[in-house]
């Protein structure tokens, strides 16, 4: 009997085994599986006097064959990949839609300065003036297409994170599942290793949606956390993770984990997966990139706008808008977002364009302090100061000032500024009349046919600077050009190196003196008082004479009585003054005029832009790449200690198919001693 005891537990190990082999060889594909080893003991000995003799085999253990270490590298690398894989899938989309010259900004910007060119070389052409408003609305039509495909990028974005978050929920509730089946089977002694291995791959699964830590409690559940230790799953149970529009920022959705009373905001602590490579592209990347082009646009449109209103058109007026207003009610409005968690009827900050040159690509954070102060930061971190909501006038922050629009506020209100973001949506071509481009310089000067000496004057130029986008201080001014023209300067006689000048306004009246240097190029800058059409003095609303200034160059020695008129322009068709200065637009220094480099032009702006985002893109594809190969190295090394091999697999299936033969052929011996012994007696 004990023959045959023997040889069946070597029946019942030698089958334990074959089944483990089995189930490596049928499993060989499935994901996360870890390979089994069945492992044998030997029974008890049997004391028979002489010593001990043994009484055959035991399975003591079906082991999973798994190094927790090489699985963490594999989950981390799996985070990082993920993470890596979907921002350089975003941000190569934006940088081929920047960079491409089908729809970037650079040549349709280079097409407008060439129309430019052509109109200016020939001001009275209209079809010349034609193909300029036609390369203009071009150009618009280019910002707000790049722009609508920008925020396409971004609810994109929040589409995927509401997908995405989804499937987290689904993967969290499921480790929380396994987390009490394993803990429950495991009460018993037993290890349940498909269930081990079904969870660790529901892990993994997890990490490439979003990166997690994992520890293991006392009763070997899993504990699964974001970014700081945010709790997704605590043993059994399992909290929701959601994607929302943001409490100030609807556009763009936030994460929030909902616990059971309360619930977190977590998109800033969120990292790695394809959501955590999401929010990254769109922080770092998507964001900024708006920003810059929305700075580009405003920009252009207020640079282009501005300079014409420096001249007179057709009709005989000073110039009016090519393109939209930057300051527009809408425009305006649109340049904050109150937070939803502010006080009731707390409105919203008015948003006003100082000074295009001096914008940035950040947005800012607005806390109020009290109900009339106020603190800003900007998206880099950078603290603007502190503010007071009844400063006067409005402190000028980095181009634009804050008024408030509503009602009174509460200490701890805040508001998210985007002076950018919406520029180049908004943007559009206004102009729809070539007569009211206006080429022309807006003064005219003539010197006397009298004169006998041998100054020269150059073409006045008018200092004073028009606000294209306040109707009624130009038309104060247009008046005042109109009525207060002719201006004459008179030079007297040469003494001791100099020569004296007076100055005349329109009635006659002695305005002001001056000198020059006989011989030299003398700069000149005249200011001359404002008369309304009666010859009155023009004043302010506070009683204060107004006043308009103009600059000439004289060079020469001028003889006694010589004159030189100064009008206003009305009949200059022909004059392509003010054209060449927007011309000269083309490569001025109009963006980022604060910044220590003095600022850039529209081109080079556009292209620090491209070659910005195009540098993140490249830096992206190098970053995926690298990361998909350390995840493919994490996984070879994990799968060189946990994964099935077929080719050692069957022979473990031979030997043990062997070891079964065998252990049947003890049992065949025993049976026939057995037999031999019954026959003899």
């Amino acid at each position: 009997m004990s023959l045959i005891s023997i040889g069946l537990s070597g029946l019942n190990a030698s089958q334990t085994a074959l089944t483990v082999t089995s189930n490596n060889i049928t499993n060989v594909s499935t994901a996360g599986y870890s390979r089994q080893s069945a492992l044998s003991a030997s029974s008890a000995v049997q004391n028979i006097g002489v010593g001990f003799v043994g009484t055959g085999t035991t399975i003591s253990d079906v082991r999973r064959i798994y190094n927790s270490y090489m699985d963490s590298q594999l989950q981390t690398t799996t985070a990082l990949s993920s993470d890596a894989a979907a921002y350089s899938s975003q941000v190569n989309t934006l940088d081929s839609l920047l960079s491409d010259s089908a729809t970037g900004i650079s040549s349709t910007l280079t097409s407008f300065f060439a129309a430019l060119q052509t109109a200016s070389s020939n001001p009275t052409d209209t079809s010349s003036r034609q193909l300029l408003l036609t390369s203009a609305q071009t150009l618009s039509n280019r910002f707000n297409s790049i722009s609508t495909q920008i925020s396409s990028q971004n609810t994109g974005i929040n589409s995927q994170l509401s997908t995405l978050t989804g499937q987290v929920n689904d993967l969290t509730k499921q480790i929380a599942s396994l987390n009490q089946q394993i803990t429950t089977l495991s009460a018993s002694g037993n290890t349940p290793n498909s269930l081990m291995d079904t969870r660790n791959e529901a892990v993994r699964s997890l990490n490439e949606l979003v990166g997690v830590t994992v520890q293991q409690n006392g009763s070997g559940a899993y504990d699964v956390y974001l970014g700081t230790g945010q709790a997704l799953v605590s043993g059994n149970t399992s909290n929701t993770l959601t994607a929302a529009p943001g409490t100030t920022d609807k556009s763009q959705y936030n994460l929030t984990v909902n616990y059971g009373n309360y619930s977190s905001d977590v998109t800033s602590v969120v990292s790695g997966g394809t959501i955590g490579g999401l929010l990254r592209y769109r922080s770092d990347v998507l964001d900024p990139a708006q920003n810059s082009l929305g700075q580009i646009a405003l920009t252009v449109s207020d640079s282009i706008n501005s300079q014409l209103a420096q001249g007179v058109d057709n009709n005989g007026n000073l110039g009016s808008n090519l393109f939209s207003s930057i300051n527009s009610a809408t425009a305006i409005a649109q340049r904050s977002l109150a937070s939803s968690s502010n006080s009731t009827g707390s409105g919203n900050l008015d948003v006003t364009i100082a000074d295009t040159g001096a914008l940035t690509n950040n947005d800012y954070q607005v806390t109020f302090t009290s109900p009339t102060a106020y603190s800003v930061t900007r998206s880099d971190g950078t603290a603007m100061g502190s503010y007071d909501l009844g400063d006067d006038p409005a402190p000028v922050i980095d181009g634009f000032t804050l008024s408030l629009n509503g009602n009174d506020l509460s200490t701890g209100d805040t508001f998210k500024v985007i002076p950018t973001r919406n520029a180049a949506s908004a943007i559009s071509t206004t102009m729809t009349d070539t007569s009211t481009l206006a080429f022309s310089g807006p003064l005219t000067g003539t010197a006397s046919a009298s004169n006998s000496g041998t100054a020269s004057f150059t073409q006045p130029s008018l200092t004073s600077s028009v606000d294209i986008y306040d109707s009624t201080s130009k038309a104060t001014l247009q008046s005042g050009l109109e009525n207060s023209t002719p201006v004459k300067l008179v030079f007297d006689a040469a003494a001791s190196g100099t020569q004296a000048y007076t100055v005349y306004d329109a009635k006659g009246n002695n305005i002001g003196s001056g000198s020059i240097v006989p011989g030299q190029d003398n700069n000149l800058s005249i200011n001359v008082p404002m008369l309304d059409s009666s010859g009155n003095a023009v004043t302010d609303g506070s009683g204060n004479a107004l006043s308009f200034s103009f600059a000439t160059t004289v060079s020469g020695s001028p003889a006694t009585n010589d004159s030189y008129s100064v009008a206003f322009n009305t009949t200059g068709k022909s004059d392509n003054r003010n054209a060449t200065a927007l011309l000269g637009l083309q490569t001025s220094a109009t963006v980022g005029t604060s910044a220590a480099t003095g600022g850039v032009s529209f081109t080079s702006a556009y292209a620090s832009l491209v070659s910005g985002v195009g540098a993140q893109a490249s830096q992206a594809t190098t970053d995926a790449s690298a990361t998909s190969a350390v995840l493919a190295t994490a996984k070879s090394n994990r799968d060189s200690v946990s994964g099935v091999n077929l080719d050692d697999e069957a022979a473990a299936l031979v030997k043990f198919q062997q070891y079964y033969t065998a252990s049947s052929q003890i049992i065949k011996t025993a049976q026939d001693t057995f037999t031999t012994l019954l026959n003899a007696l």
